[in-house]
């Protein structure tokens, strides 16, 4: 294998949703810059947006929202535990991006007279805008990269941030293709690999039958901590509704502001919306071990125009297999529910609130580090706020690298991680990497999965400290199975930091998100901060906690308390 040695003023690692707009973003602010996208697959269809988006999640519209009462959402949602300065940039940001997309092609559903159909799906406010031709937004955006003259190295894994004197210079990573190991030396780095959707394992048994993009295997949570930066609430697992046996959502957001809704098998409704937050699959789970259980989408008394016109946006977007899993079992929307369950564990900042500790401007704690996206620590993102924080980082790394020279890697460093990424390839009749992934994952649903206990994850730490052991039999015949070897290393990464965040909170908060049957409730005096993690200089994980930034828009978290059961 040959080595590789690249150089960019700003690298973005991840071609997705926040990486394709932090190139543009950095582009349009210094067209001379060179800016390089990395990515492992390829970004024409690559992220969790790779089969396109059925509809914005977070879209405040002038003269409906504003940025204000958006933050106060969020902010009851998330039970108080936020920077209301990184939620205000995508309220006050996310318009402007719309209206962008639109100059790109991308197509959003409006009215008779031609405004945004918005929908109410949150608890207050209407902040769901639908998109029933999102189906082409990714190769839309990578066109813009193109067309912004943005490099793209495609087919390449990063597997560690460079840092030196402090700051990020660069990222270490191979080929899945040829092999060949790369270097590559950056003024800033961003990182927008998102979520950490394969952490836990779905009902159904496959490894890549995730609810969350399942090649987003905590790629960058795992950079990131290796690169000395904090990492925010991580013990407040991303958990979902989801159809019972698919791997995707119902989905609630399209069929509720049609008249759709989650009841019991009494046919009941038992939550009063079906925005998805902790507190809300707090419920879901209590109905299910209730005796009141299965629960279903229910759309069998909506007419036959409403139920063909949430097919045509569920069935052609995001996930277009779902209209063949229906046909498969023979069911139909108009006489039978959708029978639904509770998701496998995953991190993710964009639907819940764990994620690497970014500031409004998407710094991270290690200076020339920034990231975006799912796996940057703004709650409730979504894709716009994907997009708002890919365009904040990539403008902000254009800034900063303004006179700042390339700094050479540290040898010995680069040495030690080419040897740690080919060791699978000198093991190929070792262990296969879906057999080590399936047991370690398995462990992070024995002993993590909510509720949580302190007995039951003290046994999970234990095991995932010791993994280290079974990543060392590891064997991979071709690039391509080096590349999942290395992903699951970032899955152990994440299962100990996932154990170690959730024993250090000793309280309940986030409804199931970090349900502990042994700390049952909540507890504002003692645990009304963030709980972070980082790598400290003997290499050793250390949790601690952070005060709540102050507040720009007033919420009383003692009394305003995010409530949904029907009771």
């Amino acid at each position: 294998m040959n080595t590789q040695w690249l150089k960019t003023d700003v690298l973005v690692i991840g071609g997705g949703t926040a990486g394709t707009m932090a190139a543009i973003k950095a582009k349009q602010a210094n067209p001379d810059g060179d800016v390089l996208v990395l990515e492992k697959a390829n970004i024409r269809r690559s992220g969790a947006i790779a089969m396109g988006m059925d509809g914005v999640n977070t879209a405040v519209i002038p003269g409906n929202s504003t940025p204000e009462q958006y933050v106060r959402e969020i902010t009851i949602a998330n039970d108080g535990i936020l920077n209301q300065n990184a939620v205000y940039q995508t309220g006050k940001l996310g318009f402007s991006v719309i209206q962008e997309l639109e100059q790109w092609g991308v197509k959003f559903q409006k009215d008779t007279q031609g405004d945004y159909d918005l929908k109410q799906v949150h608890r207050v406010g209407k902040y769901v805008l639908p998109m029933p031709e999102g189906k082409d937004l990714k190769t839309i955006l990578a066109r813009q990269v193109k067309r912004h003259k943005a490099r793209v190295t495609n087919r390449v894994m990063a597997t560690r941030v460079l840092v030196k004197d402090g700051r990020a210079i660069g990222a270490i990573g191979f080929d899945v293709r040829n092999g060949d190991f790369v270097v590559i030396q950056a003024k800033a780095v961003i990182l927008c690999t998102g979520a950490c959707g394969r952490l836990g394992l779905p009902a159904s048994g496959y490894l890549y039958g995730t609810y969350e993009n399942p090649t987003n295997a905590g790629d960058g949570y795992s950079m990131a901590y290796h690169a000395g930066a904090e990492l925010s609430n991580i013990e407040c697992f991303q958990i979902n509704p989801l159809m019972k046996d698919y791997n995707g959502p119902a989905c609630a957001y399209v069929a509720s502001p049609f008249g759709g809704y989650t009841a019991n098998a009494e046919g009941n409704r038992f939550i009063s919306c079906d925005y998805w937050s902790g507190q809300m699959m707090l419920e879901v789970w209590k109905e299910l071990n209730s005796g009141k259980g299965p629960i279903q989408l229910k759309m069998t008394h909506l007419d036959e125009n409403t139920i063909a016109e949430i097919e045509s946006i569920l069935w052609a977007n995001e996930r277009p297999s779902r209209g063949r899993f229906h046909q498969g079992r023979g069911e139909n929307y108009r006489t039978k529910g959708v029978e639904m369950n509770i998701s496998e564990i995953g991190l993710c900042s964009g639907h819940s609130a764990s994620g690497v500790w970014v500031n409004e401007k998407a710094e991270t704690s290690v200076k020339g580090l920034y990231a975006a996206g799912d796996m940057a620590s703004v709650p409730h993102n979504y894709m716009i706020g994907a997009f708002v924080f890919g365009r904040i980082a990539g403008e902000n790394a254009v800034e900063y690298v303004q006179g700042l020279e390339h700094l050479d890697p540290d040898p010995e460093f680069v040495a030690n991680e080419k040897a740690r990424i080919y060791a699978p390839l000198d093991r190929p009749n070792g262990i296969p990497h879906t057999q080590v992934e399936y047991k370690l994952r398995r462990l992070v649903n024995d002993y993590l999965q909510p509720p949580k206990s302190a007995n039951r994850m003290e046994i999970g730490l234990s095991n995932f400290v010791n993994y280290h052991a079974s990543l060392d039999q590891m064997g991979a015949q071709d690039p391509h199975e080096l590349m999942r070897c290395m992903e699951v290393h970032f899955i152990r990464d994440c299962a100990e930091m996932a154990a170690r965040a959730s024993l250090y909170r000793k309280e309940s908060r986030w409804g199931l998100y970090h349900y502990r049957v042994d700390y049952p409730e909540k507890n504002n005096e003692e645990w009304f901060c963030h709980v972070h993690l980082k790598k400290d200089e003997s290499d050793q994980m250390v949790l601690f906690k952070r005060p709540i930034e102050p507040y720009i828009v007033d919420v009383n978290v003692e009394t305003e308390v995010y409530d949904v059961a029907v009771r």
